[in-house]
């Protein structure tokens, strides 16, 4: 790889190859090498790939920023005279799907994901797509009940389905502006987030708090703010969304990190803070919070102590061969997959299966047995 050229190509904030090629990792997806950024390094997004083959450069996609305040945090993060436009957050699987020869999907951590890029393949207007605009990469989440990465109900989507929510320059990672944006997903069919509006940033913060309550009493995630341009972003959850990633991590108490838990516990607190006016509000949420903390735990530590498997639990469908690829995958990260079920319907293979949560069973289990803790 002439990584000079490359280096000049992707435009990083050091002069020196070696500084950035060092935090490359190669990986390799159907008999192609390429090459990954595993942090964000040198002015450069994590999951950004060099599909040397294709002479190809896909840019990774960029970190959202949090705002734990709508007011005055809308009006502080985007200037004056602007038009943000706001739309639904999507709980899925988000991914990058570009051409480099061949339509693929990678994941934000820059992974070819073989079951996602046969879904993207078989659901999207790809190559129409595509040979309009060879240098536009699709930035989109799969959702849905059935996918082998989170399992969340929406309404229309019996399985999966892919929203997608950028479209952006292949190699700048330079994004269109939502209405250009809107307007070539609406001409290939790809079905996209909702909006909820566009307002100058005082008045965004009305629509933005409307936008939550309406989306919180359906137990969805959020709202991504984006100037009217997509070059500035911004994102807020709901306190629904708080408490089922709170549950979700407690009945794995063992496998998610404590900035995990602390993190859905700040966006609680300041949401709370700015929103809740009643104590018996407060006094409802407090208790929602603490039983999404508690029942869970619980429920882990009496699954283990009966040897049931705790873990991820998900469905997939699709071609033999697409799942056959994706259990490869998954097996390659070093998870422990069990399969609960596999069986055919209507042409196609369907899967249940859990990824093990070793950490949290063994735990649990040495405590059940009597090990101690120390602290």
């Amino acid at each position: 790889m002439d990584r000079d050229a490359y280096l000049e190509r992707l435009g990083a904030t050091t002069d020196e190859p070696a500084d950035l090629f060092e935090h490359f990792e190669q990986r390799s997806f159907g008999g192609r090498t390429y090459h990954v950024l595993t942090d964000a390094r040198h002015g450069l997004e994590r999951g950004t790939v060099i599909v040397e083959d294709a002479e190809t450069v896909i840019r990774g996609y960029p970190s959202i920023p949090r705002l734990l305040v709508l007011e005055p945090g809308i009006r502080s993060f985007f200037d004056d005279g602007a038009t943000v436009a706001v739309e639904e957050k999507l709980d899925g699987f988000n991914v990058r799907i570009a051409n480099v020869g061949e339509p693929l999907a990678f994941t934000r951590s820059g992974y070819v994901c073989p079951y996602t890029t046969a879904r993207a393949r078989k659901l999207l207007s790809l190559e129409a797509f595509f040979d309009e605009h060879p240098e536009k990469t699709l930035c989109a989440e799969l959702i849905g009940p059935e996918t082998p990465y989170t399992t969340t109900d929406y309404e229309g989507v019996d399985t999966h389905d892919f929203r997608v929510f950028g479209v952006r320059d292949r190699e700048s990672g330079d994004p269109l502006s939502v209405a250009d944006r809107r307007a070539i997903c609406e001409t290939y069919d790809f079905n996209q987030p909702r909006l909820f509006g566009r307002a100058p940033p005082d008045a965004a913060v009305e629509t933005v708090r409307d936008a939550i309550d309406e989306l919180d009493a359906a137990g969805r995630e959020g709202v991504v703010m984006k100037s009217e341009a997509g070059d500035a972003m911004v994102k807020y959850t709901t306190e629904a969304q708080h408490h089922d990633e709170l549950a979700y991590a407690f009945s794995l108490p063992f496998d998610h990190g404590r900035d995990f838990i602390f993190s859905r516990l700040l966006r609680e607190a300041f949401q709370a803070a700015e929103f809740d006016e009643d104590g018996d509000r407060l006094q409802e949420r407090a208790h929602d919070l603490g039983e999404s903390i508690l029942f869970p735990m619980v429920d882990a530590i009496r699954d283990v102590d009966d040897g049931e498997t705790i873990g991820h639990r998900h469905t997939v469908r699709g071609d033999a061969d697409s799942i056959d690829a994706l259990f490869d995958h998954l097996r390659n990260q070093s998870m422990t997959i069990e399969l609960e079920s596999d069986r055919r319907e209507d042409g196609q293979r369907i899967v249940e299966f859990v990824k093990v949560a070793e950490s949290s069973r063994d735990r649990i289990t040495h405590y059940l047995e009597g090990g101690t803790r120390t602290e």
